[in-house]
């Protein structure tokens, strides 16, 4: 992987490590369905009107294609991070969507973009030995409603892994802005109805409205196009390699401006979780020129 690509991809683990702390923030006040109406919405218009000025054409006659990825990379992950952040810390959903690493090599061993080994099924144990200790251990204590959050993370890593390699082959045949603008087109016609529905329920405060500016605008918008820039050009296992740094800056920001507790669990469930991540990716930092997965 280039230098350059590298550190793009680690800008963007800051960008999405944020988000989560977004989410916490805008979520009390609008509620799931609210929150990812607008985000989707402020995303989409940013990319249109990029597209609009690069006089890009849409590319419609992939529509299907773009939908199926808008559910998957978009709309299921916003409705499902919302719904957690109404019960999880922004350190403890950042921590599980590593587990997107895991799916993420499944998936492309299914897509033929990739081979499953006896290194990346451990890493598969360990992660998932890991997700439980962090629900176990953490300062959050482990109710039904915890374990229903956890769970709604990790079904949204899923779908963020499983859209991958989808995405790299979706590269090959479309400019990735119009990819990027085409799957946030394809979430709105999904979560604009039930953020209609839930809108006479949702207040909106500055603070709010600030946050979910930002995630719709960079974190989605600006992100998603930065994104699948890079993925033409690297692995899709490579392209997930944000997530390795998404818990730090994660964990981090919730500290540092929610105040959240830091405990045990998160710290050795998160070790397990980023280990299991360096198994499957064969990511190994001490390497020189670490091989392609």
């Amino acid at each position: 992987m280039k230098s350059r690509h590298f550190l793009q991809l680690v800008g963007l683990s800051a960008l999405w490590g944020a988000s989560f702390l977004f989410i916490r923030v805008a979520v009390p006040e609008m509620g799931p369905l609210v929150l990812a109406g607008c985000r989707v919405a402020l995303a989409g218009l940013t990319l249109a009107l990029i597209m609009r000025g690069l006089k890009q054409q849409w590319p419609w006659r992939y529509w299907r294609e773009l939908l199926l990825l808008g559910a998957l990379s978009v709309a299921v992950p916003f409705l499902l991070y919302a719904w957690a952040g109404l019960r999880l810390p922004a350190g403890y959903s950042a921590l599980l969507n590593t587990t997107a690493v895991l799916f993420g090599t499944l998936a492309s061993s299914w897509f033929k973009e990739d081979t499953l080994t006896a290194r990346k099924l451990l890493g598969c144990v360990c992660g998932f030995i890991g997700v439980g200790l962090i629900v176990r251990l953490g300062p959050v204590r482990p109710d039904a409603a915890t374990i229903a959050a956890a769970l709604a993370c990790v079904l949204a890593a899923a779908c963020y892994g499983c859209s991958t390699p989808l995405m790299k082959r979706a590269t090959t045949r479309m400019q990735p802005l119009a990819i990027a603008a085409g799957i946030h087109a394809g979430a709105m016609v999904l979560v604009l109805p039930g953020a209609l529905w839930a809108w006479p329920q949702a207040t909106f405060t500055p603070t709010g409205m600030a946050a979910v500016l930002v995630m719709g605008v960079v974190t989605s918008g600006l992100a998603y196009w930065a994104h699948l820039r890079i993925i033409r050009h690297v692995t899709p296992v490579a392209a997930m390699s944000p997530v390795f740094l998404i818990p730090v800056f994660g964990v981090t920001w919730g500290h540092l401006f929610l105040g959240e507790e830091l405990s045990s669990g998160i710290f050795v469930g998160g070790a397990l979780v980023l280990l299991a991540s360096a198994l499957v990716t064969g990511f190994n930092p001490l390497r020189r020129n670490p091989p392609v997965p």
